[in-house]
Order: C-alpha cells, then structure tokens, then sequence
C-alpha cells in the first residue's frame, strides 16, 4: 500500500465557515408517496436482486467469516487491485502497485506569465492565470479533437467553492468574514468557476502545459456567459447591467458536470443561495427565492462590494445563477453559455446519452434534501459529421422530473407550460417561468422528493442510468418512498433505471423505465442502517455518502464520496464495482483521501490507464484552520496551507487501474 504520510499536525481552532442556510430543506410539497407497499417491494428485491445474501454475510460478523466474506468477494469480482482499508490519515493511500501523482494544485500556473502561488499575496489578477479552489468535476477531453489520446489532452476543472479559514490567517473566528475585504472578495471570485489545461504524459508522469492557447479560466469576477435558451430575455432575467437579458456574468459554485456527444463540457451551478445578500422577502421574487433557499443571508460577502450580488440593489440577480454552462474547451475565443431549458435548481451533474433515435438526454439532479431528479431531452438529433450543426442542441427539447413507483416502475413527468398544472392560473405565464422555477413546478406534478440527487451517469454500455443519492437525515419516518425508503438516512444509496430497448439500443427518451437498486449504502453488520448489497461485500468494502461516479472502459463502476467522516467516522474515500457478472454490485475500496478533504469528479483517459481523482478542501473540519491545519496535504511544508488538488493514479508499470 502506498500513503503520502507527513508528520501530525496540532490541533486547531473552530473552523468558522458554517452556514445556517446550508443543506436546509427548502421543499414544502407533499410529494410522499406510500407506506406498506415500500417494505413488500424491498424484500421482494432483496430476495430477488441478492440483497438478503449480502445482509446474513454481514451480520454474522465474526473475524472468520469477514475473512470468508473478503476472499468471496475477491474471487466474483474482475477488480484485481488489493483492497485497502477504512482509515483517516493527513495524506492519501492507494492500492499496493498504484502511484497517485499530483498534477495541478489551487495556485499552480494556468497561464505562462500567471505569477508564483504566494498565499500571503493572492490578488484577483494572479488568481484569475491560476488554477482555481476546491476542484470538483473533471473532464479529460483528448487532443487532437476526435481522437481517442490517452496522453494528451486537455483538463476541465470546475471550481466549487472557497473556504476562507483555510485560504487566509485568522479567518477562523466567528465573526471573521465580515472582516473580508474587498480583495479577498475578488480574490474568491476569481477562484471559484472552471479552468481549462492542457496536460501531456511524459516517461509516465503527467505535466501542464503552461503555454498552451487552450488554457483559461471561466470566472465569477468578470467572464462573460451567453443566456439560451427559454429564459433568454425574460424580464424575470434583466437587471440594470443588462437590461436586455441576454447575458451574464459569471459562472459560480460550479458541481458536478458532464460531456456532450458533440465534445463540449457541461457544467453546474448548484448552491447559487449562498452567495447573496439583503432583504429577501422584500423582493418581487420573494416566493420563488424561498423555495430556491435564497433567504438574502449569503455567506459570501461579494453582496458588501458588487452590487449584483446585493438583492436590495439587485433583485433579479439569482435568477441568472441556477443554470447548466455549457463550454468549448477547444475554443479558447468561445462565448460559454447558459442553458435555461435544462431548468434552473442546485445542479449536480449534468450527463449525456444518445437516445436510439439520435437525440440527446441529459440528467441532471438538484443536490438538496427532498429535490427531484431531472431529464432533458433534445427536439433536434445529435449530428455526429457536423459539430457546427449541434450547437444549440441544449436550447430545444422537452424537460422532465423523475417518479419513481413501488411496483418497480417511473415516470419522467413532462415540465412543459400549459401542461397539466403548470399554466398562468398557478404563476406560470410561459416556458421561462417553468424553467426559472423547475422545482416548483416538479412540486405541481408530483415528482418524487429523493435523497440528496448527486450525480447521475448513463453507462455507455448498458445504458442503465445510476442515479446517486449521497444523504438525508432529515428525512422522517412518513416522509419515506419506495427510492428513498430510510427514515434519517446517514448512507445514501444508487439507483439504476433501466430504459427500454428499441432494436437492441436504450430509448433515453423513454417516460416509462423500470427501476432497481444498486447499493442501499452503510455497514451491513449493523440492522439499524439497512445497507443491503448485491453480494457480500468486505469488513472495508461498505461505503456510505457516494456522491459522483464514472465509468472505465470495461464498464465498472467508480465511487467517490463525500462526507464519511461523519456518517461512518472515515475519510472519504473511492470504491469501485462491477455493474455485471458475479461480482455486479459488489463494491471494493480503492484510495483514501486526505483528512477534511471530499473526493470528487473521477474521470478515466480513454484507454483506462490513468483515473484523475479531484480532492477537495483538504482539512475542511472541525478545529482546522490556515494556521493550525488538520493536514497540509498535498505539499505538507509549514509556509503552505491545505491546498485543493488534483491527482493521477497509475498502475506501476502500466496497464489499466482496477484490473
């Protein structure tokens, strides 16, 4: 086993970046279907679908039998890595025979003449030529365009978040942001949205190409997005700086994404409430702000310097943030845009599949306790000849939220105005308020509240779509429902929905699919959590909070998580499993994470060599700031702080990572 080890830091003080708003729920319907049918339908999938073999394995427990359970679950599955164990360390691990290199850190150069990373000197200007915080989702698009390069390519990273108390010293006081001054301000709004690099393997080692003319950054300070779509020059979407509608600027909490057929990277705005200020209620978009969480008590404070982000100054402002971006990473000169037909929530991921007749499905989930799954399908057909011809493929189509039934059945509902409830008697004058107002209106037609909807990926050799659901502990007993059946859910689980097939190849744009589960997720030696698995998994296999998940070439399913540290006590982690064949559903751990840190965006090269791994706010915990650190993962020198990375895991030797 290989760990990157530095000696233990002391302990620190409070981190002061919580936020009372923060992963509150914010949905008021009644979307809670059933009570008896739930248990009937989980025991019979248990039985049917091998959940009961893998609970009695766990709950025998012994040291002989976890023995029993390791090597059965070695022999069924085609992952040959060793596994490795649950664990909290200040570095990271990887399996015997693996190396995991560093290939770009928060402050590395994304532009030549960007300036050395100084953490004492950061300005908006230096940040905005380096690579941006709390890395999230990656993509890894090959180059040339086209091609399938396992060596070459270029790098997307969306940027999340910042976290002050990690970035600044002493930042970690309760009251310590309303000290933040103008420059730390922009500093975080250069740092949060996307970047685009160029990176190329030499003698097995990936470097960034710094003078590349594909390298740039995609901003909150000051990049300027196209609006498409429905909402495009809605009244609802003009401010004082653009009266017109038209465009925006910036992009900000950027999640999960995805990548078209067509070659350009989908990325989502997700918890867009944070980052705004001033009396909320007294808005003309009161109702809808409510039940989008924008409650006017941001925890950013970019509201005191830029009047957009002051409600007061500003009312429609949230209403441009919410969206799906969708990027030209092989265009550096390319205008990126909003897509406002995909809906506006917190989106998490946004995924493409192409249907059977040619047009393109894109999931996307709203990552908030009790939100929906959602579904975008295109009017016109992907066009794989002319990549001019898909352009605004995103603008037209038809938007669905998901129900899912007990009977083992769900139904994408139809998000279009003038259908069933969603007309102007209950507010909805046109397409623009559907999509301004998606979650009110997945409440109107009765979409099923889940748990957390992370990502979503359509396998692209099956075409069963795995639908991640990471937590909700606010979930009470009658609020259960035949997808989400864990009252307090700490564990969170995965779903597959199954389309059918027309001439052997997945209907995506199908409103009629069938359901199962894939992991009900937590340690299946304790019965209060109700893990069920599809096989009897290890003493270390069990995962909980999965959040985003990806595909290698074989067609095995990768986990990364995002909050073990609290729900089972153990850094976050990635597990990996087979999707069929004996070992389907069985899943194995394969890397540890850096204490305080959220392992996100797992992304294969195409030839399944090389599995870049984004990590997260190292040392974003309890007690942890940027001058007393939990770790200073990954330079672990004491004039650096903790520092968002992203990492390459390798095969020593070659050859493809897990087999």
């Amino acid at each position: 086993m290989q760990e990157h080890r530095p000696p233990s830091s002391n302990d620190a003080l409070s981190f002061a970046y919580d936020d009372e708003d923060a992963d509150t729920v914010v949905n008021p319907s009644a979307n809670t279907p059933l009570g008896a049918l739930i248990a009937e339908r989980l025991s019979r999938r248990a039985t049917l679908r091998g959940f009961a073999a893998s609970a009695a394995f766990g709950l025998l427990g012994s040291s002989a039998l976890s023995r029993a359970a390791d090597a059965a679950t070695a022999a069924k599955s085609s992952l040959a890595f060793k596994e490795i164990e649950h664990e909290t360390i200040t570095g990271h691990r990887a399996p015997q025979g693996y190396s995991a290199q560093v290939v770009i850190r928060w402050g590395d150069p994304v532009k030549k003449d960007a300036p050395p990373f100084d953490p004492a000197k950061q300005s908006a200007q230096s940040q905005r030529m380096q690579f941006g915080y709390d890395n999230d989702f990656l993509a890894f698009m090959p180059l040339p365009m086209g091609s399938r390069s396992s060596s070459r390519g270029l790098l997307c990273a969306n940027h999340e978040r910042t976290t002050p108390a990690l970035m600044w010293s002493k930042m970690d006081g309760p009251d310590a942001l309303k000290t933040m001054s103008r420059e730390m301000c922009e500093v975080e709004m250069a740092s949060q949205g996307h970047t685009v690099v160029e990176i190329r393997k030499r003698e097995g080692k990936w470097q960034v190409v710094t003078d590349s003319p594909y390298n740039r950054r995609l901003v909150a300070y000051d990049t300027e997005f196209r609006i498409g779509g429905p909402a495009a020059g809605h009244a609802r979407m003009k401010t004082a700086a653009d009266p017109t509608g038209l465009k925006a600027i910036g992009t900000f909490n950027n999640c999960a994404g995805g990548k078209t057929p067509w070659g350009t990277v989908l990325s989502g705005e997700e918890n867009i409430h944070n980052y705004f200020i001033g009396n909320a209620e007294a808005s003309p978009e009161a109702k809808a702000y409510k039940r989008m969480g924008v409650t006017g008590r941001g925890r950013y404070q970019w509201g005191r310097f830029h009047d957009r982000f002051n409600l007061d100054k500003d009312p429609n402002e949230p209403n441009r943030f919410g969206w799906v971006v969708e990027i030209d990473p092989y265009d550096p000169n390319s205008t990126p845009v909003k897509r406002t037909a995909l809906g506006r929530c917190k989106h998490e991921g946004a995924t493409c599949a192409v249907s059977h007749d040619g047009r393109v499905a894109v999931y996307t989930g709203d990552d908030e306790r009790m939100e929906y799954v959602y579904k975008f399908v295109t009017k016109g057909q992907f066009d794989p000849k002319s990549r001019a011809a898909n352009r605004n493929l995103l603008d037209e189509g038809t938007l669905y939220a998901a129900k899912f039934e007990a009977n083992g059945k769900m139904r994408w509902l139809p998000l279009v105005h003038g259908s069933g409830p969603l007309t102007a008697a209950n507010g909805f004058g046109s397409q623009a308020d559907v999509v301004i107002e998606v979650r009110r209106a997945a409440d109107l037609v009765g979409a099923t509240p889940m748990d957390r909807p992370e990502d979503i990926e359509p396998s692209p050799r099956s075409g069963r779509i795995y639908v991640v659901l990471t937590y909700n502990d606010r979930r009470k007993a009658d609020q259960v429902n035949p997808a989400n059946p864990r009252a307090e859910n700490k564990w969170g689980q995965i779903i597959e929905i199954i389309p059918p097939l027309v001439n052997g190849k997945p209907d995506h744009a199908a409103i009629e699919c069938r359901w199962e589960f894939f992991v009900l997720a937590g340690d299946p030696s304790k019965p209060e959590q109700g893990a069920k698995y599809l096989g009897p998994v290890s003493q270390h296999g069990w995962l909980a909070c999965p959040d985003n998940v990806a595909f290698d070439p074989r067609g095995r399913l990768w986990i990364s998580t995002d909050g073990q540290d609290d729900a089972i006590g153990f850094c976050d982690s990635v597990y990996a499993a087979d999707t069929r064949g004996p070992g389907r559903g069985i899943t194995r751990l394969f890397f540890n994470g850096p204490t305080g840190a959220e392992i996100c965006g797992p992304e294969f090269t195409p030839d399944g060599t090389t599995l870049f791994l984004a990590i997260q706010h190292p040392a974003e915990e309890k007690g942890s700031s940027f001058d007393k650190p939990s770790t200073r993962w990954p330079d672990f020198k004491d004039d650096m702080p903790p520092r968002p990375a992203v990492l390459a895991i390798t095969r020593n030797g070659g050859g493809e990572v897990g087999s």
